[in-house]
This record gives structure tokens, C-alpha cells and sequence, in this order.
């Protein structure tokens, strides 16, 4: 059960983030073109947007990115998209027609990066694939997402992370046992996607850098590979001892103690005792000195082996503790523990504050500004750390600017752009 509190009246300061710092940021200087939509390019070229890359997004006609409508209960723009699109200008073109096309190599020529997620072969019909980008800008580099990558038996398949979390293996393990597959709830597929996208444009970028260029100038991102390489020993478990893991619910196979547990006012908290020296702590914490010198709890095949009793005892003990007071005895012990929070709690919490997570911001919702708060920006990095200088922008709210300034257009090119995207559909 979540805190109990109210998120229209916060109970710490609410501080308005201005955009403003002395870092130098990282990635300022360098150019993002995103040629996406919904999560995994668009999360990639954030994180770009984050640290001080120019990420310049291009959006279709008649509603652009299709995220700009998710989760959206009242007004023009969803919060999910406020939250993805930030630091990013968004510039209206129909890649459909040969003036967007045009007007996107123009775009490429003074990019650093080009970040794509459609389905493989949609850029090479529209005359901007890899071989079209690279002649315009030798030194871009190229970030290809796909459910299934560029190449293998597969590539052609349409892929969303759902898709992929499935075929990745994730969602065979995530759920109750008795109950069909289930999700975690955040698009995993597509973030860790997003993530890896960005780890090998950087890698190839550094390589440039420092003289080692191979020529190598796409990155290949398939949304399954990236929950796969989450699942640890997932395929070695098989080969070597005939396992094959299942869904366990909240547990994970070998990791004893660890949970969520009820406390005495009924909100939950989540223990994890399962190395030799936090079980021993955790058991003295809890009152069982016994358990924490009993030989065959040493080793993880004996606390398995044992997991309904450990786990009942530690939920008996928590169950005598309010959520803090637990809280505060574990934090006392060493023991890792963390409430299990709602969206109220996190936007309140002293710690998430105190570390810029929770960043507040005006928005207009449904004709009506509103103070906003969004998360914070990861990883830290002191005296370089990235910053939210906008929320995402409303549809096409740069498109003459860019084109204007990044791709020299002249107006009479604008007005053949804009008439092109009004009258092709």
C-alpha cells in the first residue's frame, strides 16, 4: 500500500528549476537528429538533450509523435511526452514527401548523430538510409533501434517493446506463477534499447577521438537483445544444470530473504537479506541471533532451502512496525530497505529533493498553467551535471528556426515546407 499523502498539497518546498548552472555540459557542441517516435529513440536522444547535445526532433504532420497523446486525460500534450521531449525542439516535416526528405538531409549534413527507431527498411525506401546518411555527413553517427535488429531472419517484423520484453524473455518470468505472463510497469524494452543506443554512439564517438576510427558508423540496436542482456545467466542456467527459470512472483530464485513485507499501518517494505553478512545483521535486527550464527543459513542453498520460514519470520517482525520504525532499525543494522512508494511519496521525499530529482516546472494543462513536477536527471556529474532547459515542446514549435538556422533555408523554402506538410494528407 502506498503513503498516504496528497499531491496537491506537498508537505516540502516546491522549487521552480530555471535551466540555469555554471556546468559546462558534457555533450554541448554536439548535433542529435531524431527520426522517431514513441519511447526508444526518443528516450535515447534525451538523454543526448540532458547533457547539452542540440537535439533537434522531427515530427509528422497531423499530430506528430504519437506519445504526445498517451496517458493524456485533458489537454493538448501529455506529461509523458512533456517528460521525453524535454530539451528538445520539434520540427514538423512529412518524410513522406520529397520536400521533407530534402529538407531532413539538410538537417543531417551539420548532425553529429542520427537516432532512428522506425521498422528496418522504412528509411531505405524514403532515400535516407545508411548509405545516403554517411555521404552527406562522413563523421555521423548512426543509431538504428529496432524490435529485432537490421539483420537475422526476423528484422522485417514489426517490434514494439511489449514484443520484445516477450521474446526477450523477460515476460516469461514476471508474475505470479499460477497467473499468465505479466509486465513490469514502464516500458523496459524500449528504455534499456534507448540506453544501449546511446552507450554505442558515445563508444564510437570516443573511438573517433582518439584516432582509432574503423569507419564504423552505425549502431544496431534490437529491443529484445536489450531485455536479454538483462536476464544474467538466464541460457547458462539451462546448459549447465537443466534449468529453466519461471515466474516466482516478488521472489527471485536464490535470493533469500528478500520481499516486500506488510507493516503494522499497512504500508510495505522491501528487505533484501541475501548475502552471508546482511543476513546476519538482518537477523540480530530482527531478533534472532539464533538464525544469525546458524551454520547451514551460511550459504544461499541453505536459506533457499528455508525461504517460506525466513520470509514468515520477517514479515511477523515488520508486521509489529510501523513502515518508519522499521525503516529506522534496518537503516541501523545496514540492511537494504526501501518503503515501497506511490507517485506522492517520491515527489515528496526529503532525499529525492535534496538530490534534484523532482524538478518543477510550469505547464500549461487544458488552458491552465499549472506548477509541474518532472523527474531529474541521471547519471550525476559534478561540475558537468546535465540540466532540464525545457520541457518537451509543443508540436512544431521550432520547425522555422531549425530550418532556418541549422539547414539554411530561405523563406520562400519555409513557405514550400509548410505547404508540403499541409497538403499531404
Amino acid at each position: 500500500m502506498p503513503h498516504e499523502t496528497t499531491p496537491d498539497a506537498p508537505n516540502v518546498d516546491i522549487r521552480l528549476s530555471t535551466g540555469q548552472s555554471e556546468d559546462v555540459l558534457p555533450l554541448e557542441g554536439i548535433r542529435v537528429l531524431e527520426l522517431g517516435s514513441f519511447i526508444a529513440a526518443p528516450f535515447a536522444a534525451r538523454i543526448f538533450g540532458d547533457f547539452g547535445a542540440e537535439v533537434i526532433k522531427v515530427e509528422k504532420p497531423d499530430g506528430g509523435d504519437e506519445l504526445r497523446n498517451w496517458r493524456k486525460p485533458v489537454g493538448e500534450t501529455s506529461m509523458l511526452f512533456r517528460t521525453l521531449g524535454r530539451n528538445k525542439k520539434s520540427v514538423v516535416l512529412d518524410l513522406r514527401t520529397d520536400a521533407g526528405r530534402e529538407a531532413v538531409k539538410r538537417l543531417v549534413a551539420s548532425c553529429d548523430v542520427v537516432i532512428e527507431n522506425f521498422r528496418p527498411g522504412t528509411l531505405e525506401k524514403w532515400g535516407l538510409g545508411p548509405e545516403v546518411i554517411a555521404a552527406i555527413a562522413p563523421d555521423a553517427v548512426m543509431v538504428r533501434i529496432s524490435g529485432y535488429g537490421q539483420t537475422g531472419p526476423y528484422h522485417d517484423r514489426a517490434g514494439f517493446g511489449s514484443a520484445a520484453e516477450s521474446f526477450g524473455g523477460l515476460r516469461f518470468l514476471t508474475g505470479e506463477p499460477d497467473l499468465p505472463a505479466s509486465r513490469a510497469a514502464a516500458s523496459l524494452g524500449d528504455t534499456v534499447a534507448g540506453l544501449y543506443g546511446v552507450i554505442g554512439a558515445l563508444m564510437l564517438m570516443l573511438q573517433r577521438s582518439r584516432g582509432r576510427d574503423t569507419g564504423s558508423r552505425v549502431v544496431d540496436v534490437a529491443l529484445y537483445e536489450g531485455i536479454f542482456s538483462l536476464l544474467e545467466s538466464l541460457v547458462p542456467d539451462y546448459d549447465a544444470y537443466g534449468m529453466v527459470r519461471r515466474r516466482s512472483g516478488g521472489t527471485l530464485p536464490g535470493v533469500v530473504p528478500m520481499g516486500a513485507y506488510a507493516c503494522s499501518d499497512g504500508l510495505e517494505i522491501v528487505i533484501g537479506g541475501n548475502s552471508a553478512s546482511v543476513f546476519t545483521r538482518l537477523m540480530q535486527a530482527i531478533g534472532r541471533p539464533d538464525l544469525a550464527t546458524d551454520p547451514s543459513l551460511r550459504e544461499a542453498e541453505g536459506r533457499e532451502a528455508r525461504e517460506a520460514e525466513l520470509n514468515g519470520l520477517i514479515g511477523d517482525w515488520t508486521a509489529g512496525h510501523t513502515l518508519a520504525q522499521a525503516q529506522e532499525l534496518l537503516d541501523a543494522a545496514g540492511v537494504p530497505a526501501g518503503p515501497v512508494y506511490d507517485a506522492p511519496s517520491i515527489a515528496e521525499d526529503q532525499h529525492y529533493i535534496a538530490r534534484d530529482m523532482i524538478q518543477t516546472h510550469e505547464v500549461v494543462v487544458d488552458a491552465e498553467p499549472r506548477l509541474v513536477r518532472f523527474p531529474g536527471i541521471v547519471p550525476k556529474i559534478p561540475g558537468a551535471q546535465g540540466r532540464t532547459q525545457w520541457i518537451g515542446p509543443d508540436l512544431g514549435a521550432h520547425t522555422d528556426e531549425v530550418l532556418r538556422e541549422v539547414a539554411g533555408f530561405t523563406e520562400a523554402e519555409l513557405d514550400a515546407v509548410h505547404a508540403g506538410s499541409t497538403h499531404a494528407h
